[in-house]
């Protein structure tokens, strides 16, 4: 019973249909690849504006853990100003994806989505992986598994056990957790460039979350307060978040080598 409870929680996928890619108002795919296990995935691709000087890049993005690609359509048009292409698919069980979701499943995801841009000809320091929420736990493991050029964690958690244990503090939730997305112990090992991107109005997630991912993160890195509730912390400033994408991609332009983390 536990475990239903704590899948209900972590996972809350739909497949009502929303909105198209269509609306992002951007050329673009609606497209199917499969995860290493055989497990049919679906997602977008939006490319970027022909003449970008950063259209040899593309975020990969990890969405968070409720809806399906089709609630994504507002991230996506604030990525795509930092002339970049994107990318954002539904892990295992949400949208038109097919299987179930569990904590490998998504990390297998990530991967097959991670091989697609490869096979479409984009090198791997030209990725940057968007984690948003329960995405960021996974696109640290991405950080892990394969070579990215960076990667954002927004309005990211520490880790499961950690925020299960605030939202129910009378429950042994770190002995019972079998779903873990542990950011926070990855992060020192992750040696791509890190933004963390949070809101001291977040409910959800606190903002210590944040800063504790932030210490444990390697230079080059950047922290960036939004604005905004959890859920609504893009539709709160859009200007705000696409100003600290923009201030870690021209971080990214420096010279190879360590960096001075910036605090804003």
């Amino acid at each position: 019973m536990f475990r239903w409870f704590e899948h209900g929680r972590v996972y809350r996928p739909t497949k009502e249909w929303e909105a198209s890619g269509a609306e992002v108002g951007r050329p673009w795919e609606d497209f199917y690849f499969d995860a290493t296990d055989g497990v049919r995935l679906n997602g977008w691709f939006f490319s970027a504006v022909a003449d970008s000087p950063r259209s040899q890049k593309v975020l990969l993005v990890c969405h968070g853990n409720g809806g399906n690609v089709s609630h994504r359509v507002e991230l996506c048009r604030v990525l795509l100003r930092t002339g970049m292409n994107v990318m954002v698919f539904d892990y295992r069980g949400y949208g038109r994806s097919h299987g179930r979701p569990d904590e490998e499943g998504t990390y297998r995801d990530t991967q097959a989505a991670h091989r697609w841009l490869q096979q479409r000809g984009f090198e791997a320091p030209n990725i940057i992986t968007y984690g948003e929420s329960l995405g960021g736990g996974i696109a640290s493991e991405l950080a892990l598994r394969e070579v990215i050029g960076g990667l954002v964690l927004q309005c990211t958690f520490t880790s499961i056990p950690d925020l299960g244990r605030e939202f129910y503090p009378w429950l042994p939730v770190r002995w019972l957790s079998t779903i873990k997305y542990d950011t926070l112990s990855k992060l020192s090992r992750v040696k791509a460039p890190v933004l963390v991107m949070h809101s001291r109005n977040d409910r959800m997630i606190r903002f210590h979350h944040a800063e504790r991912n932030f210490a444990a993160a390697n230079e080059p890195k950047l922290f960036w307060e939004t604005n905004g509730d959890h859920n609504y912390s893009l539709s709160a400033d859009h200007e705000r978040c696409w100003e600290g994408l923009e201030k870690f991609l021209e971080m990214l332009g420096e010279a190879p080598g360590r960096a001075t983390a910036v605090v804003k």
